[in-house]
């Protein structure tokens, strides 16, 4: 196996172990950290990271994670997405015991401590609206200017603020600001919206709310009220740490979080986007949230991705501060060093091509041995079987082929896994030159384990007893699609089905997450979501060919 990334979750070098280590001084089992999404979307490999991250870090130094979800925007929030992220957290392999908790257990707090900036003149009620806040907000280049509400008194904000909650006003027509500085260079700094009147119905708090925290107010709050100690998050939220520390001391809050961000995950021709992910799902263009194409957690697990997989490349990207785009490639490395020793090895045909072996007896056949896993004698052997009649795949045939080709071609022998060279003799062709059938003819003596040394063939290829063989469904995924600075673009070949391919009856009785190994072709998982009783469908979760580079992989890291 390949050697992890230097910089990875446990490597004693990152610099968040560093910060940790000396903010806790000796008291590592003190640390707290938390995972907050927001219920508005199906997780994805990104989150898987910050996923990793957070439950790992305290993991690592026998502290607490903390589950928690953001709800503060219950316009576009749903309790599917609540009960997907559980699912998805827990398939990974992290708990939070007792600790799962919603901003929107917070909200009376939250309120008072707006109460509170309100007498202290930290906050005030603005009648802008949402174009003006912007229009005053300013530049990179230029300051803002101050809101002409903006001296109110603290008991007209008060005033205001009480019944903004009680709903006497209609969305949009006021906010409530932070006081802080509207000059200040960092924009997130110019008296951000810390409230607005959104009469939406709330998943979990219903009806009793007209105005809802925003993110930025709440988060923070949120934070130092579960006594977290490290707020890790990513880069993209740098510029507001004045704002989350800000919030935190004006507030008076009783703790005092330390926020630390790290690099988002970018991966190579891939959606990260959870609006572009929503708009496939909505469009139709997708299979729902959890269609393979996507790298979404749920879509990962459906395509038969494995936890211990995607933690592991998770450790192998590691972390930094310097933003960077891991190649995918990465990804289906660590699923096939995770598959390689556990997956049962069964033969199988995608696109089947019929052969008949002359010289083999009519309705005669036999059991050979074959192993269950080469990387893993562990695993055994079963028995498979040989008959007269079989289905080899398409590829594996080339009626012209070059001095390349050593698979079967006219005149050309090859050996069938497990069982015996054969030789084709003749092309059976239709009405439009197609090849529909070989006439082969097999040797007796070159049985494998025999000892048969008599010659050796230049090719191995699968096969299955036309006998006895499952028919089977099969799909062959890649990226659904990738981002361009348009949006989504188009990838037909993202989805290949073949609904005549067969495997071995080794395949029967597989249920649903069963990943097996189907020589020289990839690993497959059964796919829970589109299977039936009498319809097996299997999805490709990695080709066995890698075009992973250890060296290219990680090679924009920072």
């Amino acid at each position: 196996m390949a050697e992890k990334n230097e910089s990875g979750l446990n490597a004693t070098g990152n610099f968040i172990r560093q910060y940790i280590t000396e903010d806790l001084k000796g008291e590592l089992n003190k640390l707290r950290t938390r995972f907050p999404p927001e219920p508005n979307g199906y997780l994805h490999i990104g989150h898987a990271k910050a996923i990793c991250i957070n439950f790992g870090m305290a993991e690592l130094y026998g502290g607490k994670c903390n589950l928690r979800f953001d709800d503060t925007n219950p316009a576009k929030e749903s309790v599917e997405y609540v009960n997907a992220i559980i699912e998805d957290i827990k398939w990974l392999g992290f708990d939070w015991e007792d600790r799962l908790y919603y901003a929107s257990d917070y909200f009376e707090r939250f309120f008072e401590y707006a109460l509170r900036l309100i007498k202290k003149g930290k906050a005030y009620v603005c009648d802008l609206t949402a174009d003006e806040i912007k229009e005053y907000r300013g530049s990179l280049n230029a300051p803002g200017k101050n809101s002409p509400y903006r001296e109110r008194s603290a008991e007209e904000n008060l005033n205001l603020f009480t019944r903004m909650r009680d709903g006497e006003f209609s969305d949009g027509s006021r906010t409530l600001r932070a006081k802080i500085d509207m000059a200040s260079p960092n924009i997130n700094m110019r008296d951000p919206v810390i409230y607005r009147i959104a009469r939406v119905t709330h998943h979990r708090a219903g009806d009793k709310w007209n105005i809802y925290p925003m993110y930025d107010y709440a988060h923070p709050l949120e934070d130092a009220i579960e006594g977290i100690t490290h707020s890790l998050c990513s880069m993209e939220f740098e510029d507001h740490r004045p704002l989350y520390d800000w919030c935190v001391n004006e507030t008076d809050a009783e703790f005092k979080p330390r926020q630390i961000e790290f690099a988002k995950l970018n991966l190579t021709n891939a959606i990260m986007g959870k609006r572009y992910m929503r708009a496939l799902v909505e469009e139709g263009k997708a299979d729902g949230w959890n269609d393979p194409r996507l790298v979404t957690i749920s879509g990962l697990r459906r395509r038969g991705y494995t936890p211990e997989a995607v933690r592991d490349f998770c450790e192998r990207v590691g972390v930094s501060k310097a933003n960077s785009v891991v190649d995918s490639a990465l990804l289906d490395h660590c699923a096939r060093e995770d598959l390689k020793p556990k997956a049962k090895m069964i033969m199988a045909v995608i696109n089947p091509l019929k052969v008949v072996i002359t010289n083999y007896q009519e309705g005669v056949s036999e059991d050979l041995i074959v192993e269950n896993n080469a990387e893993n004698p562990d695993m055994g052997v079963r028995t498979t079987l040989f008959s007269r009649e079989l289905y080899i795949e398409r590829d594996d045939f080339m009626e012209d082929a070059p001095k390349s080709f050593y698979r079967l071609s006219p005149g050309k022998e090859v050996r069938l896994k497990g069982a015996y060279f054969i030789r084709c003799d003749d092309v059976i062709k239709d009405e439009n030159g197609a090849v529909t059938e070989l006439r082969c003819s097999y040797d007796p003596m070159t049985k494998s384990g025999s000892g048969f040394t008599g010659r050796k063939a230049k090719g191995v290829i699968q096969w299955v007893s036309a006998m006895n063989a499952v028919k089977i469904e099969t799909r062959m995924y890649d990226c659904f699609a990738f981002d361009t600075p348009d949006g989504p673009a188009e990838n037909p070949d993202s989805l290949i089905i073949n609904e005549n391919s067969y495997a071995e009856p080794a395949i029967i009785g597989a249920k649903p997450d069963d990943r097996f190994q189907f020589l020289r072709i990839g690993y497959f998982c059964m796919d829970g979501k589109l299977s039936q009783p009498l319809k097996m469908v299997f999805n490709r979760i990695v080709p066995l060919k890698s075009s992973y580079k250890p060296d290219e992989s990680l090679k924009n890291r920072g």
